[in-house]
């Protein structure tokens, strides 16, 4: 196909997709104080409300990303998004906690194929170069919907109420299930062949995912990127708004602006993530290499909620988002590392790790922060936020170690070959 009908009939429509699971996942973290009063919710409470949609989503990842991998984006979207309205009703229409949970439930399990079917799709469509960059695209597209989660929702908020939005995100959710049935091209046939037998199908697939996570390349971004990742896709979907609710004072009509200027700051950073990897790439510098240094900088901006940074309560939280985006490399780099019979399941297995990390950091976050009490006003002391990101640092730092030990040991191991005399002063990587 032509580069105008990639953009129509393949980018677009499943960008759209994930828009709206990214406006979807995080509207909570706006919706948060209606939620906390309709329901009376503790910290705990409201981290389970809202990270059973990364449970259920991540439940849904290896069936889905078998499924993509062998009938394509364009006939397996269409029916996860219809599951996706009928949660979105369901939500609408609760009045307890665990109506309200096992709506968020279904959500996350019907928009669990978004992201994954997009990168099918525009693997499948757009030549390897081009991927870090139109991958940028698509994750920019996300960024988009979380800032519609943000300022552009409380705007809403004054002409109908979280129940009538939800409804809205239903009927959302059903157009675009129309819409990629019936433009979107259907996946070329794959190269080889599979057996027509389910029984026979399903050691194949689990035999292709032990292949996938066993993949080296596979290995060394997930050990470096994943746990940063599900920071960034479990703190800023929800306990960004209540730390500057809670610890930076701010309004709810403030943090609500401040919100939409981090998620704003995702479609820049995707974008620009995106042209630095293939810039770095002409000059001989490995997408890993980028991932990492994005990492330690992510790390850094983090340090800065331990430390209570007070100077600049509003530049925080708006650069943890911009930083954080360097975390969706990792989708790039898997897909150009596997076969392209493998990309679906590729991003399966990322997705599959990430968000079941990324319920594990949104529930534990408000654990910790109920370990103290609340004030009058329900607000949370610093310390507890401090506390909590100081664990996450710490998650976080690992990763980044083992990354640095492994770059050392291989450069001194080149060393070591390239000069058998051992003699550093003959060795030098600056030369060479």
């Amino acid at each position: 196909m032509s580069g105008r009908a990639v953009f129509v009939l393949v980018f677009l429509p499943f960008a759209l997709g994930h828009y709206l699971s990214s406006l979807i996942r995080t509207v909570n973290a706006t919706l948060a104080p209606q939620l906390m009063a309709a329901l009376a919710l503790t910290p705990g409470q409201l981290g389970l409300l809202t990270s059973a949609f990364f449970l259920a989503f991540a439940l849904a990842q290896l069936p889905v990303g078998m499924a993509l991998d062998r009938w394509g984006p364009a006939r397996v979207q269409p029916p996860m998004l219809l599951l996706a309205a009928l949660g979105a009703l369901a939500f609408s229409g609760g009045h307890d906690f665990a109506e309200l949970l096992v709506a968020r439930a279904l959500i996350g399990l019907g928009l669990g194929g978004c992201f994954m079917s997009a990168v099918k799709a525009v693997s499948t469509w757009v030549a390897p170069a081009r991927l870090p960059s139109v991958q940028g695209y698509l994750i920019a597209a996300g960024g988009l919907g979380a800032a519609s989660a943000t300022l552009p929702v409380r705007l809403a908020l004054h002409y109908t109420d979280w129940r009538g939005l939800f409804v809205g995100l239903a009927a959302a959710a059903a157009g675009l299930a129309l819409l990629i049935r019936l433009v979107a091209p259907a996946a070329p046939p794959p190269s080889s062949s599979s057996s027509s037998s389910p029984s026979a199908a399903r050691p194949a697939s689990l035999a292709v995912l032990r292949e996938v996570f066993n993949h080296p390349a596979f290995r060394e971004v997930a050990q470096l990127v994943m746990v940063p990742h599900m920071v960034f896709f479990g703190i800023q979907g929800l306990w960004i708004s209540r730390w500057l609710s809670d610890v930076a004072g701010f309004s709810e009509a403030a943090v609500a602006y401040l919100l939409y200027l981090g998620m704003a700051a995702v479609i820049f950073g995707a974008i620009a993530v995106g042209m630095i990897t293939e810039w770095a790439g002409r000059r001989g510098v490995a997408p890993v290499s980028v991932a990492a240094a994005g990492v330690a900088l992510f790390i850094a901006v983090q340090l800065g909620f331990v430390l209570n940074w007070a100077p600049s309560f509003q530049l925080l939280s708006v650069v943890f988002t911009l930083v954080g985006t360097v975390t969706g490399i990792e989708y790039a780099i898997v897909a150009q590392s596997l076969p392209p019979s493998l990309t679906g399941r590729g991003a399966t297995c990322l997705n599959l790790l990430i968000f079941l990390g990324a319920f594990a950091m949104q529930a534990g976050f408000g654990l910790v922060l109920g370990c103290w009490r609340p004030d009058a006003l329900q607000h949370y002391p610093a310390q507890a936020y401090q506390v909590a990101f100081g664990v996450l640092v710490l998650l976080q730092l690992r990763g980044l170690f083992l990354f640095a030990r492994r770059r050392w040991g291989a450069a001194s191991q080149s060393g070591r070959i390239d000069h058998p005399s051992g003699n550093p002063a003959t060795s030098s990587p600056i030369a060479r």
